[in-house]
């Protein structure tokens, strides 16, 4: 009688968070299927998901929410490639049908990445691991690779039934190929269970209650090495967990619309390479950092490798290349100064001169322009730098950089181009698709090399196929669509940009502003970002700082108040309509040490924006002030 009763009333829980999915479904914003990033005014960084997830319960017990009640729900993650409202509502639904806590589903874009996530945390800590799957394994994963690239040890071992794997101390993983959501069993003594789906991904189910120490690496490796589920990939799970099946992609269609992106690609920065499609910018970094450390090992058997990073680069730039280096061997991070009051040639120069002494493989990775300090260095002498012939300290030839260019400030600068800057200088570049190329539609990025690197080019594809990062089938009709008019949208958004910025330096002339000179715009370098350095007063530099970053506050909240059709507090840019504001060190360098952040505001406008209003508001806050 009791486990009737018991089981009677599991029922009616899971019949109850059904019927709350279909509610949400009913009265879904349209924003949660469509924006790339949500507002920083209403999220707290530090209770990710969380928040959401609690604010959300508390609607859903107050009857049917509307879809206003539901967009003004706190933010679930500021950037959907760490997260967003629907893989948080999936992660939810999916945990209370299972009786887990909703931080023990993760879901992924990717269907090998999750299995990466659990092999490189159990490498980090030694500890063993016993793969079991049923039916196949993903089409993508190449144990080998990751045994003698990645380095993660594991057995791995078919079984025909997942209730068969027998006991071990060991920490266990099964992989099943399950294309009904929410239809899985979870078996008795599986640490961790991944459920494969062909069409939208896959699922972490955290099997344990004692195995919450794996909850923040794995989401970590989704935020910096893969994506989550997209959101429509999220809501079309959530449909077929209420019955309705997921539908399968057009492959003619969208392999059409692969290659019309390539040749966008190839005709935009002037390559002849075939280029890789990731699901977001640090997909395909990671895929070059892999593929270069792949090449490395062959090609420069037993030597030591050095990634030269900016130490105050974007925050995922910087914290996925230390990721790197502490989970593969021989590789290291060096330090490479490039804005504020360094030289990017000049550190360049003596970090590629330190490398050569020690006959060491050099991998620089750079912003150009820098972020967020938006400068650009005299190119000739960079080219000088990374051309220039170095030797060992025993009088060898030491080994020319590859130089890997983060390009998403300015995609529309041919650098790659065989007459270009990097001529006779092996360079790869890449770009954030959440950017200009998709004008904040999707995550999605994409590399390309120019004529002496192409031969790096298929180890870089090998690790975006071994980790199942490339672009979604979603992602690619975006780009299709978008790419063909970036340039356009690139030099509209910068007449709007140069004409705030010039009114900025007539109403406020004591801010510095950090933004390209006509002379480099000239030159084609027309970004649709500046940084906003506010004037700011006290007697000690405490004093000057802290009233600085209140001032930086006041102005964003006058904004995204007074303009709120317009101007958001996001982290993004290369939108398709009005402006962004957001404070580098509390958003985009979350990672980056904290002695190399800048707490400046940064401000992206786009090509469709209301200047005489913002220029209003503008005015009235140095009024104020």
């Amino acid at each position: 009688m009791i486990h009737l009763q018991l089981t009677q009333s599991l029922f009616m829980e899971q019949q109850a968070v059904l019927a709350s999915v279909k509610s949400i479904l009913n009265n879904l914003p349209s924003d949660w299927l469509n924006l790339t990033t949500h507002r920083l005014d209403i999220y707290n960084e530090s209770k990710a998901k969380y928040e959401f997830l609690q604010s959300l319960e508390s609607l859903l017990q107050d009857g049917e929410p509307t879809s206003t009640s539901l967009n003004t729900l706190p933010t679930a993650y500021d950037y959907i490639r760490l997260g967003h409202p629907l893989s948080s509502v999936l992660e939810w639904a999916l945990a209370k049908l299972q009786g887990l806590p909703s931080s023990h589903l993760i879901s992924f874009s990717s269907r090998t990445t999750p299995l990466l996530a659990i092999l490189r945390t159990n490498s980090l800590a030694k500890k063993s691991t016993q793969v079991y799957y049923t039916g196949q394994l993903p089409a993508a994963f190449d144990a080998e690779t990751v045994r003698t690239v990645y380095g993660y040890q594991f057995d791995i071992t078919e079984v025909h039934d997942v209730h068969d794997i027998p006991s071990t101390d060991e920490s266990v993983v099964v992989i099943t190929n399950n294309d009904e959501i929410g239809r899985q069993t979870l078996p008795h003594g599986v640490d961790f269970l991944i459920q494969v789906h062909q069409e939208l991904g896959s699922i972490v189910y955290i099997n344990q209650p004692d195995r919450d120490d794996y909850v923040g690496p794995i989401q970590h490796v989704r935020r910096r090495e893969s994506i989550a589920m997209t959101p429509v990939n999220c809501h079309a799970a959530l449909k077929q967990l209420l019955g309705t099946p997921a539908k399968a992609s057009d492959t003619k269609l969208i392999d059409s619309k692969k290659q019309e992106v390539i040749k966008t690609v190839q005709e935009v920065t002037h390559t002849h390479s075939k280029a890789v499609l990731g699901s977001s910018g640090l997909s395909v970094q990671y895929a070059i950092m892999m593929g270069l450390f792949d090449h490395a090992l062959t090609s420069y058997p037993g030597k030591d490798i050095k990634f030269l990073v900016p130490p105050n680069c974007y925050g995922g730039t910087n914290d996925q290349a230390r990721r790197v280096a502490e989970s593969v061997d021989r590789v290291e991070i060096l330090d490479l100064p490039v804005d504020g009051d360094n030289d990017m040639v000049q550190s360049i120069d003596r970090v590629l001169d330190q490398v050569a002494r020690i006959d060491a493989v050099p991998f620089i990775i750079a912003e150009i322009p820098t972020n967020p300090r938006v400068e650009v260095p005299v190119l000739e002498d960079l080219h000088a730098a990374l051309i220039q012939k170095r030797t060992t300290t025993d009088n060898r030839v030491a080994i020319a950089p590859v130089f890997i260019l983060d390009q998403t400030f300015c995609p529309n600068i041919p650098f790659l181009a065989e007459d270009g800057i990097f001529q006779g200088i092996q360079a790869l570049a890449y770009v954030s698709g959440s950017k200009f190329p998709s004008g904040g539609k999707c995550t999605a990025g994409y590399c390309a090399a120019n004529q002496e690197a192409e031969h790096l080019m298929r180890y870089i594809q090998r690790h975006i196929l071994l980790c199942d990062n490339e672009a979604t089938d979603h992602q690619i009709e975006i780009l299709a669509e978008q790419m063909p008019s970036m340039n356009q949208r690139i030099e509209d958004a910068y007449k709007n940009t140069r004409a705030f910025v010039a009114f900025i330096e007539q109403a406020l002339p004591e801010a510095k502003i950090n933004f390209v000179s006509e002379a480099l715009a000239e030159r084609g370098f027309t970004p649709s970002v500046f940084s906003l350095d506010l004037p700011t007063k006290g007697a000690t530099h405490e004093e000057r700082e802290a009233y600085k970053r209140v001032l930086n506050l006041k102005l964003i909240d006058m904004m995204i108040n007074q303009i709120p059709d317009e101007s958001k507090y996001c982290v993004s840019y290369g939108q398709l309509k009005g402006c962004y504001w957001t404070i580098p060190a509390t958003s985009t360098q979350g990672t980056t040490k904290e002695s190399d952040k800048d707490y400046i505001a940064r401000v992206s406008v786009s090509g469709d924006f209301d200047l005489e209003r913002h220029k209003a508001v503008f005015r009235q806050f140095v009024e104020e002030i």
